[in-house]
Protein backbone atom coordinates (compact mmCIF):
# COMPACT_ATOMS: atom_id res chain seq x y z
CA UNK A 1 0.00 0.00 0.00
CA UNK A 2 1.09 3.71 -0.64
CA UNK A 3 1.18 6.03 1.71
CA UNK A 4 1.04 8.72 -1.61
CA UNK A 5 -1.85 9.52 -3.72
CA UNK A 6 -0.63 8.54 -7.12
CA UNK A 7 -0.21 11.32 -9.96
CA UNK A 8 -2.23 10.73 -12.92
CA UNK A 9 -0.10 11.25 -16.14
CA UNK A 10 -2.32 12.00 -19.42
CA UNK A 11 -0.72 11.22 -22.43
CA UNK A 12 -2.37 12.36 -26.58
CA UNK A 13 -2.50 10.73 -29.49
CA UNK A 14 -2.25 11.78 -33.12
CA UNK A 15 -4.14 14.72 -34.14
CA UNK A 16 -4.64 16.31 -31.06
CA UNK A 17 -2.66 18.11 -27.98
CA UNK A 18 -2.45 17.84 -24.42
CA UNK A 19 -5.24 20.74 -23.98
CA UNK A 20 -7.65 17.03 -25.53
CA UNK A 21 -7.36 16.26 -22.03
CA UNK A 22 -8.65 19.60 -20.15
CA UNK A 23 -12.27 17.97 -19.56
CA UNK A 24 -11.17 14.98 -17.83
CA UNK A 25 -8.18 17.10 -15.80
CA UNK A 26 -11.21 19.52 -14.49
CA UNK A 27 -12.91 16.17 -13.40
CA UNK A 28 -9.70 14.72 -11.91
CA UNK A 29 -8.40 17.27 -10.18
CA UNK A 30 -12.12 18.18 -8.40
CA UNK A 31 -11.49 14.96 -6.98
CA UNK A 32 -8.36 15.38 -5.56
CA UNK A 33 -6.20 14.02 -8.10
CA UNK A 34 -2.50 15.29 -9.04
CA UNK A 35 -2.85 15.77 -12.68
CA UNK A 36 -0.28 15.87 -15.75
CA UNK A 37 -0.70 16.08 -19.21
CA UNK A 38 2.21 15.70 -21.09
CA UNK A 39 3.35 16.90 -24.76
CA UNK A 40 3.39 13.65 -26.54
CA UNK A 41 6.02 14.94 -29.55
CA UNK A 42 4.30 12.44 -32.08
CA UNK A 43 7.80 12.02 -33.93
CA UNK A 44 8.47 8.41 -33.73
CA UNK A 45 7.38 5.65 -30.89
CA UNK A 46 10.81 5.25 -29.31
CA UNK A 47 11.49 8.95 -29.01
CA UNK A 48 7.80 9.59 -28.04
CA UNK A 49 8.45 7.17 -25.48
CA UNK A 50 11.81 7.80 -24.47
CA UNK A 51 10.35 11.43 -23.87
CA UNK A 52 7.79 10.53 -21.53
CA UNK A 53 9.62 8.02 -20.00
CA UNK A 54 11.63 10.97 -18.60
CA UNK A 55 8.74 12.94 -17.47
CA UNK A 56 7.57 9.91 -15.35
CA UNK A 57 10.99 9.44 -14.15
CA UNK A 58 10.74 13.30 -12.42
CA UNK A 59 7.98 12.00 -10.63
CA UNK A 60 8.56 11.50 -7.36
CA UNK A 61 6.14 8.51 -5.88
CA UNK A 62 3.74 6.59 -7.48
CA UNK A 63 2.01 7.25 -11.45
CA UNK A 64 -1.36 6.14 -12.92
CA UNK A 65 -0.41 6.01 -16.93
CA UNK A 66 -2.74 7.08 -19.26
CA UNK A 67 -2.56 6.76 -23.50
CA UNK A 68 -5.17 8.08 -25.82
CA UNK A 69 -5.15 6.23 -28.66
CA UNK A 70 -1.08 6.34 -30.45
CA UNK A 71 -0.78 7.44 -26.82
CA UNK A 72 -1.53 3.82 -25.95
CA UNK A 73 1.50 2.76 -27.48
CA UNK A 74 3.56 5.33 -26.13
CA UNK A 75 2.85 4.96 -22.36
CA UNK A 76 3.00 0.60 -23.16
CA UNK A 77 6.64 1.14 -24.13
CA UNK A 78 7.62 4.40 -21.62
CA UNK A 79 6.53 2.51 -18.74
CA UNK A 80 8.24 -0.73 -18.82
CA UNK A 81 10.81 -1.09 -16.08
CA UNK A 82 9.30 1.58 -14.18
CA UNK A 83 8.44 0.29 -10.95
CA UNK A 84 6.48 3.48 -9.81
CA UNK A 85 3.92 3.19 -12.94
CA UNK A 86 1.35 1.31 -10.67
CA UNK A 87 -1.76 0.92 -13.63
CA UNK A 88 -2.19 1.87 -16.80
CA UNK A 89 -5.21 3.03 -18.81
CA UNK A 90 -5.73 3.25 -22.51
CA UNK A 91 -8.34 5.22 -23.81
CA UNK A 92 -9.65 4.61 -27.91
CA UNK A 93 -5.68 3.35 -27.28
CA UNK A 94 -3.42 0.88 -29.11
CA UNK A 95 -2.35 -1.87 -26.79
CA UNK A 96 0.36 -3.20 -29.41
CA UNK A 97 2.29 -6.40 -28.80
CA UNK A 98 6.37 -6.46 -29.34
CA UNK A 99 6.46 -6.43 -32.70
CA UNK A 100 3.41 -4.44 -34.20
CA UNK A 101 2.40 -1.06 -34.97
CA UNK A 102 -0.10 1.22 -34.63
CA UNK A 103 -0.79 0.81 -38.78
CA UNK A 104 -0.89 -3.33 -38.55
CA UNK A 105 -3.28 -2.95 -35.44
CA UNK A 106 -6.13 -0.35 -37.05
CA UNK A 107 -5.96 -3.02 -39.92
CA UNK A 108 -6.50 -5.97 -37.98
CA UNK A 109 -10.34 -5.50 -38.29
CA UNK A 110 -12.29 -3.40 -40.45
CA UNK A 111 -14.04 -0.24 -39.80
CA UNK A 112 -11.30 2.60 -39.48
CA UNK A 113 -11.65 5.45 -42.49
CA UNK A 114 -8.95 7.18 -41.04
CA UNK A 115 -6.39 6.27 -43.91
CA UNK A 116 -8.81 7.91 -46.72
CA UNK A 117 -8.82 11.18 -44.44
CA UNK A 118 -5.38 11.84 -44.34
CA UNK A 119 -3.16 14.95 -45.91
CA UNK A 120 0.20 14.23 -46.10
CA UNK A 121 2.79 17.00 -45.46
CA UNK A 122 6.32 16.35 -46.83
CA UNK A 123 8.97 18.17 -44.37
CA UNK A 124 12.74 17.89 -43.89
CA UNK A 125 13.99 16.71 -41.28
CA UNK A 126 17.09 18.30 -39.02
CA UNK A 127 19.75 15.35 -40.97
CA UNK A 128 18.00 16.28 -43.96
CA UNK A 129 15.82 13.20 -45.01
CA UNK A 130 12.10 13.50 -46.33
CA UNK A 131 9.76 12.37 -44.46
CA UNK A 132 5.61 13.33 -44.23
CA UNK A 133 3.15 14.39 -41.37
CA UNK A 134 -0.47 13.32 -41.47
CA UNK A 135 -3.24 15.59 -40.97
CA UNK A 136 -6.45 14.89 -40.74
CA UNK A 137 -8.32 16.93 -43.69
CA UNK A 138 -9.88 19.69 -41.67
CA UNK A 139 -13.40 18.93 -43.68
CA UNK A 140 -13.56 15.56 -42.59
CA UNK A 141 -12.23 16.18 -38.92
CA UNK A 142 -15.71 15.82 -37.58
CA UNK A 143 -16.88 12.64 -38.51
CA UNK A 144 -13.45 11.13 -38.60
CA UNK A 145 -12.25 12.24 -35.08
CA UNK A 146 -14.93 13.51 -32.76
CA UNK A 147 -18.52 13.14 -34.65
CA UNK A 148 -19.74 13.26 -31.25
CA UNK A 149 -17.96 17.00 -30.12
CA UNK A 150 -20.20 20.11 -31.12
CA UNK A 151 -18.89 21.34 -34.67
CA UNK A 152 -18.05 24.59 -33.42
CA UNK A 153 -15.65 23.19 -30.81
CA UNK A 154 -14.02 20.38 -33.65
CA UNK A 155 -13.10 23.20 -35.91
CA UNK A 156 -11.24 24.59 -33.43
CA UNK A 157 -9.46 20.70 -32.85
CA UNK A 158 -8.94 20.63 -36.69
CA UNK A 159 -7.28 23.88 -36.65
CA UNK A 160 -5.30 23.25 -33.76
CA UNK A 161 -4.44 19.57 -34.21
CA UNK A 162 -0.65 18.38 -33.77
CA UNK A 163 0.49 15.88 -37.00
CA UNK A 164 2.14 12.90 -36.82
CA UNK A 165 5.06 11.54 -38.42
CA UNK A 166 3.80 9.03 -40.66
CA UNK A 167 6.95 6.91 -39.01
CA UNK A 168 5.76 6.93 -35.60
CA UNK A 169 2.44 5.16 -36.80
CA UNK A 170 4.35 2.36 -38.57
CA UNK A 171 7.17 2.27 -36.25
CA UNK A 172 6.89 -1.63 -34.48
CA UNK A 173 6.73 -1.46 -30.55
CA UNK A 174 8.96 -3.23 -27.98
CA UNK A 175 7.94 -5.71 -25.34
CA UNK A 176 5.02 -4.11 -23.95
CA UNK A 177 4.39 -3.04 -20.10
CA UNK A 178 0.90 -4.06 -19.84
CA UNK A 179 2.36 -7.69 -19.67
CA UNK A 180 3.36 -6.71 -16.28
CA UNK A 181 1.00 -3.37 -14.84
CA UNK A 182 -2.29 -3.75 -13.88
CA UNK A 183 -4.34 -2.41 -17.06
CA UNK A 184 -7.60 -0.64 -17.68
CA UNK A 185 -9.22 0.17 -21.28
CA UNK A 186 -12.26 1.91 -22.63
CA UNK A 187 -13.69 1.05 -25.75
CA UNK A 188 -15.57 3.89 -27.80
CA UNK A 189 -17.59 1.66 -29.57
CA UNK A 190 -18.26 4.64 -32.17
CA UNK A 191 -14.60 4.83 -32.98
CA UNK A 192 -13.73 5.34 -36.73
CA UNK A 193 -9.56 6.06 -36.08
CA UNK A 194 -9.38 2.67 -34.45
CA UNK A 195 -12.29 -0.35 -34.44
CA UNK A 196 -13.78 -1.21 -31.39
CA UNK A 197 -13.43 -4.46 -32.64
CA UNK A 198 -9.67 -3.45 -32.22
CA UNK A 199 -9.69 -2.21 -29.22
CA UNK A 200 -11.93 -5.50 -27.40
CA UNK A 201 -9.26 -7.62 -29.28
CA UNK A 202 -6.04 -5.52 -27.60
CA UNK A 203 -7.92 -5.53 -24.13
CA UNK A 204 -8.67 -8.95 -23.99
CA UNK A 205 -5.34 -10.04 -25.30
CA UNK A 206 -3.76 -8.15 -21.90
CA UNK A 207 -6.50 -9.24 -19.47
CA UNK A 208 -7.62 -5.60 -18.66
CA UNK A 209 -10.03 -3.92 -17.01
CA UNK A 210 -12.98 -2.87 -19.87
CA UNK A 211 -15.81 -0.78 -19.87
CA UNK A 212 -17.35 0.40 -23.36
CA UNK A 213 -18.31 3.67 -23.82
CA UNK A 214 -21.22 4.91 -26.70
CA UNK A 215 -18.50 7.58 -28.35
CA UNK A 216 -16.08 8.93 -30.55
CA UNK A 217 -12.59 8.61 -30.62
CA UNK A 218 -12.55 11.97 -29.07
CA UNK A 219 -14.12 10.09 -26.23
CA UNK A 220 -12.09 12.65 -23.55
CA UNK A 221 -13.61 15.67 -25.25
CA UNK A 222 -17.24 14.17 -25.45
CA UNK A 223 -17.23 12.44 -22.57
CA UNK A 224 -14.69 13.38 -20.35
CA UNK A 225 -16.65 12.17 -16.97
CA UNK A 226 -16.48 8.49 -18.16
CA UNK A 227 -12.72 8.98 -18.93
CA UNK A 228 -12.54 9.87 -15.39
CA UNK A 229 -13.91 7.74 -13.79
CA UNK A 230 -12.11 4.58 -15.31
CA UNK A 231 -8.82 6.16 -14.12
CA UNK A 232 -10.17 7.48 -10.71
CA UNK A 233 -11.09 3.49 -11.10
CA UNK A 234 -7.43 2.75 -11.74
CA UNK A 235 -5.91 4.93 -8.77
CA UNK A 236 -8.08 3.66 -6.34
CA UNK A 237 -6.67 0.23 -7.33
CA UNK A 238 -2.82 1.34 -7.12
CA UNK A 239 -3.10 2.60 -3.64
Amino acid sequence: MSEQNPTVVLVHGAFADSSSWNGVVEKLQSHGHSVVSASNPLRGLSKDSDYVRQLVESIAGPVVLVGHSYGGSVISNAARGLDHVKALVFVAAFLPEEGESAVTLSEKFPGSTLGETLRPVPVTLPDGSRAADLYIDRSAFHQQFAADVPEKTTAVMAATQRPVADAALAERASAPAWRDIPSWVLVATEDRNIPARAQIFMAERAKATVVTVDASHAVAVSRPGDVARLIDEAVRAAV
